[in-house]
């Protein structure tokens, strides 16, 4: 029998149990005696310096991990590749350059951990909580990321392409330099978020809340701002041609020096709530008000601060049979 104190590293501690069911000094002797009471060890395990995942190659074998398992530490460029994760907690843990192609991470908590060029590619993170975490250079084209919420995360020079965001919460994110190519962001909240300098062509925006975010300098072409919330954001040097616009709020909106000449559905009600200057271009016989006074930046709230990574001191207990 195999028992640990702490029951949810699980399955990542089970090979250095094994290891150590073979030796009689730690795994008792029987006595011989009929009806014999099995001796049992409780050994105590020195505090690991370096996580399981490094040391246990057994993980690396199981195709499925514990849900409730708890990671903290250090795992650079771990292979995790279609594991099974939904509902692990990876709390101030750094995994930068890890791999994690087509993981299951439903419902997962990655809490103010270093996921920096790991790649996250086809992997489903629905429900995921990503709260002031850093995915700098990651990888995330075609992951289904439906309702995550990620306050306060990096995402600079990302590859989120065909990723789909719907409904994401992203308040505080920064996304500067990001490929947001063709992915669906419709009814996220956008909240204050960093989108410059970004290549977000044929991005779905529909219903979505941009306010006060930067857009500035990026690439808009095609995308949907169908019925989407634009208030206070800024779209300035953007390129928006073929952008739909229809139902768009653009109240306080700075539009100076951006190409809106291509966009879509825009009405002149729409461009008379924003502000531009004489470098704004607008379709046909639409006329902006010239921006005057200081505009207001609004300041999104900071992420909470991520808990301490877990301990991994335990117990192993070991019984004869």
């Amino acid at each position: 029998m195999t028992q640990f104190a702490r029951p949810r590293p699980l399955l990542i501690a089970a090979s250095a149990v094994l290891a150590l069911a073979g030796s009689p000094a730690l795994a008792g002797e029987a006595t011989g005696e009929p009806g014999a009471v099995p001796q049992v060890q409780v050994i105590p395990q020195p505090r690991q310096e370096t996580p399981y995942l490094q040391q246990n190659p057994y993980y690396g074998q199981d195709p499925d991990v514990a849900r409730t398992v708890s990671l903290g530490g250090s795992c650079v460029r771990c292979e995790l590749s279609g594991r099974d994760l939904s509902g692990a907690t990876f709390i101030s843990a750094t995994f930068t350059g890890s791999t994690l192609v087509g993981a299951n991470l439903r419902g997962a908590e990655l809490v103010g951990s270093n996921f920096s060029g790991a790649d996250f590619s086809r992997a489903n993170l629905s429900g995921a909580t990503l709260v002031g975490a850093n995915f700098s250079s990651a990888n995330f084209s075609s992951a289904q990321m439906t309702g995550v919420e990620a306050m306060g995360s990096v995402f600079i020079s990302a590859n989120m392409g065909r990723a789909n965001l719907t409904g994401a919460e992203l308040n505080g994110a920064n996304m500067n330099r990001a490929n947001l190519r063709s992915a669906v962001l419709s009814n996220a909240e956008l909240f204050g978020v960093t989108l410059a300098n970004v290549d977000a062509r044929n991005v779905n925006f529909t219903g979505a809340s941009v306010d006060a975010s930067n857009l500035s300098n990026g690439n808009f072409q095609g995308a949907v701002f169908r019925n989407a919330s634009l208030d206070g954001a800024r779209l300035t040097g953007g390129r928006f041609g073929g952008a739909d616009f229809r139902g768009a709020t653009l109240d306080r909106t700075d539009i100076r020096g951006t190409d809106l000449s291509g966009a879509r559905g825009l009405t002149q009600a729409q461009v008379s709530e924003a502000c531009g200057d004489a470098s704004t271009r607008l379709p046909g016989g639409l006329r902006v008000n010239a921006c005057r006074g200081r505009m207001v930046v609004i300041r999104p709230p900071a992420p909470p601060r991520p808990p301490s990574p877990p301990q991994t001191t335990r117990n192993i207990v070991v019984a004869d049979r």
